[in-house]
């Protein structure tokens, strides 16, 4: 065969091999046996290894999982994937509702979506070509698993229309796909998953992804990073338009005019969710309008459009055998039940969260009662109740201790609070977890510093403090467990690196009680350097709009303690970076060229991400938006530019490429 008449099969082959792919596992109508598939397959196999050339990315034949993976690399996603705010009953459901219906009136509806239990992963399509795709990560960085998503036959490698755009979704296992696996895993003597979700978790993180390819896992699509992208108003037309590009969604969702139509459909799946072939642990309500979506806009960790409502956790009983208790960053003494194994929403749970002293005197708990728990959202064990007719009296009395199980300090109760604390600035709990909050990822974000190793270094006296962590040698590193050259040059270089984070990344690492990483930057951008800050009064705090009280009063105390000088002051000598890097935004009598205008950045930007670019407009007085509409006053496109780029060129808007943003930025 000739390679013309070879190129002109196999475009066949690949128009039938799709068809049949989308009718199987996207429609669950398949038209012809899986005998022909598996003919056709075959036939393209042989041809494709007759002729590579003719072996395309999109090709059929690249779902079946190629060479094992070194790693993972970093992929940063388009816009945040992030984390949704949870309801448990219905009053929650309610009080979401009149937080949306305070800020944009009566007008509105919403859409219920069942909350697959699996793993979240963003699509990313260039010209209708599936390119890349990524976990969930942090929201903002996830890892590439394009190799194992592509395994998955309902994910479409080619779209039916040229589209550029990141498509979010929820890969998972089948209830069937899970029990088999299971059965395989007995027979091979290997451990049994818990649940499907650890099951697709684990499977789509493999390095080789014929392991992947094994596991029969699926897909539903949910969002688009970008709806301005493909031009709709509302998440139901976003949703039926992915679905007319071969993405499978979930057909159960629907649109509800009211809130009382919500709790319809909350309580219908609640009592139906046994019935459906996969796990689900929730229902997602979203406000539908995309524009009332940008109105209502988002905090730092979700957005307010939207809100999972969480099923009741299951529960079950078992007997306290113990309570332990364990010291946290901020000294706050925590006890923990120590429970028989029991098996709690698919995995074996021995310890739960008992809160704090008042909490165990309400349940009036006893050291060897039986006790109902729970997972709260199906996550964190914790105990509901006790029984105390089923009493032997055998059971002990609890008694709260008066030192610090770590330092032996006096424990104190503040004043207001229930929580009992120990105040001892040296005590070493305190001094770990504070050292894994320092370089956790929101903070220092210094890789290569785990829990393991932080106890590691504190056991053998190599840290005390965080300045200490700009000390270590490569010599006293090669003395810890499993820490061979070449992680310890990596590890090295982390902490190196680490030291030209910007001032908010430092301020949040520090603990500073009440100060989380949004609190951080503003401080951050409002103080510029850690000594304004620390010689900030309470009113100049105050007078910032999102510092309230508590805040205020905890940041004037911790800056005022001499321990807190002479760290600083260490941190400087060890070349940490202590300001802020960031833009500020300009004073409003400041003009900028951005000032009042409305951007829209569309395609992938070379010299900074989407996000780096957005924030600079904004700092200099833009708004940025995710649509282009005749209000629009400057569109920036990158590279692959998609309808946005078209629609702008259609309204007449002014498009500016890459350079002549970088041009305006460097003029401003």
């Amino acid at each position: 065969m000739e390679i013309k008449t070879a190129e002109i099969r196999v475009k066949e082959l690949h128009q039938l091999l799709n068809q049949y792919g989308y009718e199987y596992h996207v429609l669950d109508q398949p038209s012809v046996p899986d005998a022909e598939y598996d003919r056709l397959l075959q036939e393209l196999s042989q041809l494709e290894e007759k002729f590579p050339v003719l072996r395309t990315p999109d090709s059929p034949t690249q779902r079946v999982g190629g060479q094992p993976l070194g790693t993972f690399s970093k992929v940063e996603h388009l816009s945040p994937m992030l984390s949704l705010s949870n309801a448990f009953n219905e009053a929650d459901l309610r009080d979401f509702d009149r937080r949306i219906k305070q800020t944009i009136g009566e007008d509105y509806e919403y859409v219920c979506e069942l909350k697959i239990d699996g793993l979240a992963v963003s699509l990313r399509y260039e010209n209708g070509l599936f390119v890349q795709g990524a976990t969930r990560g942090d929201g903002t960085v996830g890892e590439d698993i394009t190799a194992n998503l592509k395994t998955i036959r309902s994910i479409p490698l080619r779209l039916k229309d040229a589209y550029s755009l990141e498509v979010r979704g929820e890969a998972y296992m089948p209830k069937h796909s899970f029990l088999k696996l299971n059965e395989r895993r007995k027979l091979a003597e290997e451990p049994l998953f818990a649940n499907p979700r650890n099951a697709a978790a684990g499977s789509l993180r493999q390095l080789d992804p014929r392991i992947a390819a094994s596991r029969n896992l699926d897909i539903f699509l949910y969002a688009v990073a970008d709806f301005g992208e493909i031009g709709v108003s509302t998440h139901s037309e976003g949703m039926q338009l992915l679905e007319e590009l071969g993405f499978k969604m979930n057909k159960e969702r629907e649109v509800c005019s009211n809130i009382e139509q919500v709790i319809s459909y909350v309580e219908k799946w609640e009592k139906d969710r046994p019935t459906l072939p996969y796990e689900i642990d929730g229902i997602v309500i979203k406000v539908n309008s995309l524009e009332q979506q940008q109105l209502l806009g988002a905090t730092a960790k979700s957005p307010r459009w939207s809100i999972a409502y969480k099923f009741p956790a299951e529960e079950v009983l078992t007997r306290l055998i113990d309570i332990t208790f364990n010291v946290g960053r901020t000294g706050v003494v925590t006890p923990t039940a120590l429970l028989e194994p029991v098996q709690v929403a698919g995995t074996t749970v021995q310890r739960a969260s008992l809160h704090n002293e008042d909490f165990i005197r309400e349940k009036g708990m006893m050291i060897g009662d039986e006790v109902v728990i729970k997972k709260a959202g199906d996550i964190i064990p914790e105990v509901v109740n006790v029984l105390p007719e089923r009493r032997t009296g055998e059971e002990k009395p609890f008694s709260m201790p008066t030192a610090c199980p770590e330092c032996e300090s006096e424990l104190v109760r503040i004043e207001e609070e229930v929580a009992l604390r120990c105040i001892n600035p040296k005590c070493p709990a305190q001094i770990r977890e504070g050292l894994i909050h320092f370089v956790s990822r929101n903070a220092m974000n210094i890789e290569g510093l785990g829990e393991k190793v932080i106890a590691q270094l504190y056991h053998h006296n190599l840290v005390h403090d965080v300045a200490d962590l700009y000390q270590l040698t490569k010599e006293q590193l090669l003395q810890l467990e499993r820490m061979g050259e070449k992680s310890v040059s990596n590890l090295l270089a982390a902490i190196e690196a680490s030291k030209s984070n910007s001032l908010e990344k430092l301020l949040f690492g520090l603990g500073i009680r009440h100060v989380g990483v949004k609190a951080a930057k503003i401080l951050a951008e409002e103080f510029e350097t850690i000594d304004k800050l620390a010689a900030a009064a309470k009113e100049d705090l105050l007078s910032i709009h999102e510092i309230g009280e508590k805040m205020a009063d905890s940041i004037v105390t911790f800056f005022q303690k001499a321990e807190v000088h002479e760290l600083i002051q260490e941190l400087k000598a060890a070349n940490v970076n202590v300001e802020y890097k960031g833009l500020r935004r300009k004073q409003v009598e400041t003009e900028s060229i951005f000032t009042g205008k409305t951007v829209v950045l569309t395609g992938k930007l070379e010299t900074m991400t989407r996000n780096e670019a957005k924030e600079k407009i904004e700092m200099l007085g833009g708004n940025v938006t995710g649509s282009v509409s005749k209000n629009t006053d400057i569109v920036i496109a990158g590279i692959d530019a998609g309808s946005k780029l078209t629609k702008a060129q259609q309204l007449g808007i002014e498009i500016w490429d890459e350079q002549k943003l970088q041009e305006m930025l460097k003029d401003e």
